[in-house]
C-alpha cells in the first residue's frame, strides 16, 4: 500500500470519529443550569459532575451558567433554562400568588439553613439582643427585616432601636471593620472567608433561635414543563448532581480543587476550608442527599403567612418534590 492510500484512509478514519462524536453529541440531552451567584462551594457538586463525566455517563451535556440580571427564577421559570439555583425563603414571593411561577424545588443542596448574623467578636452581638443600638446592614427585604425582628425579640431585644443601614456588602471583612457592626452572612463563604483572614467573630444561626427558620436554603429549582415532559431526564440530571455532592462529602479537597479548576480566580485557601466546612452541612442527617422534609418546608411558608409576609397562603406541600431523587 502506498503512501498516498494509507493517508487517504487515515484520513477517512478521522472524519468518521468526527462525525460519530457529533452524533453522539447531538443525541445528548442539552440542559442548561443557572447559579444564583458567582460560583462558590454551593455549587461544588455540580462542577464536580461535570469534571468527573457523570453527567455524560447518563447521556446529559450540561452547560453551568451564571444569572442574569433578574436571577436565576426567572430564566428557569422561562424555560430558557432547566435548572437553577434558588431559596426557600427568596422564592415564596412569587409561590404565593394566583399564578405561581411554574418552578418546583426538586432538591435542596444544604440540608440545613446555615445562614445567620456575624459581628466583630467582643461586640456583644453573640445572641440576637445584642443588635439593639447596632448598625445592621439591610437588603431592605420584607421577609429579611421579619427574620431579624424575629430571633431578636425572641432573645428580649428591642428590634426598633436597630439601625438599619441599606447596603450591600460584597466583603464581610472590610464591612466590620468600617460603619457596620453586623451583616446577614451564609456561614460557609463569609463566616469562613472572615476566619481565614484573622478576624475573630460573633456569629449566632437563625434556625438556633427559632427552629421555624431552618428552611431549605439554597434549593436547586426545575421548570415545570421540562420536568412533566422530561422526568426520566430529569432523574438522570438529579442522579449525576448526587453523585457529585456525594462525592464532596466524602472527598472535600479533591471537590475544592475541581472547583478551582473550574474558577480559578476563586480564593484558593477560602474554597478548602469552605469546602471542609460544608462536607457535614450538604446531607447533614438525612439519609440522602437533596431531601427536602415537608414539615420543615410547610412550618416556614405557613410563619411567612402567619406573619403577613406574603400575599396568598402557600398550599401545604406546595413548591417541591422528592420524586425525582435518586432511589
Amino acid at each position: 500500500m502506498t503512501m498516498k492510500k494509507k493517508l487517504v484512509i487515515l484520513f477517512c478514519i478521522l472524519i468518521m470519529i468526527t462525525i460519530l462524536v457529533a452524533c453522539q453529541n447531538e443525541n445528548k440531552e442539552k440542559i442548561t443550569v443557572v447559579l444564583d451567584w458567582t460560583p462558590n462551594t454551593n455549587h461544588t457538586g455540580l462542577y464536580v459532575a461535570q469534571e468527573k463525566g457523570y453527567f455524560e455517563e447518563l447521556g446529559l451535556d450540561v452547560e453551568i451558567v451564571q444569572p442574569p440580571e433578574g436571577g436565576a427564577e426567572s430564566l428557569v421559570a422561562s424555560g430558557k433554562a432547566q435548572f437553577g439555583i434558588s431559596f426557600q425563603d427568596m422564592i415564596a414571593p412569587a409561590f404565593a400568588s394566583d399564578n405561581p411561577l411554574p418552578v418546583t424545588a426538586v432538591a435542596a443542596i444544604i440540608q440545613h439553613n446555615t445562614s445567620g448574623i456575624i459581628s466583630i467578636k467582643g461586640n456583644g452581638m453573640e445572641t440576637p439582643k445584642g443588635m439593639a443600638n447596632k448598625v445592621y446592614a439591610t437588603w431592605d427585604m420584607p421577609i429579611e427585616k421579619a427574620i431579624i425582628k424575629s430571633v431578636v425579640e425572641a432573645d428580649g431585644g428591642d428590634y426598633n432601636s436597630i439601625k438599619m443601614v441599606p447596603s450591600t456588602v460584597t466583603d464581610v471583612v472590610t464591612a466590620l471593620n468600617t460603619d457596620i457592626d453586623a451583616v446577614w452572612v451564609y456561614y460557609a463563604w463569609d463566616g469562613i472567608a472572615a476566619k481565614i483572614k484573622g478576624l475573630e467573630t460573633d456569629f449566632f444561626a437563625f434556625k438556633d433561635i427559632n427552629p421555624t427558620l431552618d428552611y431549605y436554603s439554597p434549593i436547586l429549582i426545575g421548570n415545570n414543563e421540562y420536568i412533566e415532559k422530561n422526568e426520566e431526564k430529569t432523574k438522570a440530571f438529579l442522579k449525576a448532581v448526587s453523585k457529585g455532592y456525594e462525592y464532596a462529602i466524602n472527598n472535600p479537597e479533591e471537590a475544592a480543587n475541581i472547583l478551582l479548576n473550574a474558577n480559578p480566580e476563586l480564593d484558593k485557601k477560602l474554597v478548602l476550608e469552605s469546602q471542609k466546612w460544608l462536607a457535614d452541612q450538604y446531607k447533614a442527617e438525612a439519609s440522602q442527599w437533596g431531601y427536602i422534609n415537608q414539615v420543615r418546608w410547610d412550618n416556614f411558608y405557613s410563619w411567612l403567612w402567619e406573619e403577613g409576609l406574603i400575599e396568598k397562603e402557600i398550599p401545604l406541600g406546595f413548591g417541591f418534590t422528592n420524586d425525582h431523587l435518586p432511589d
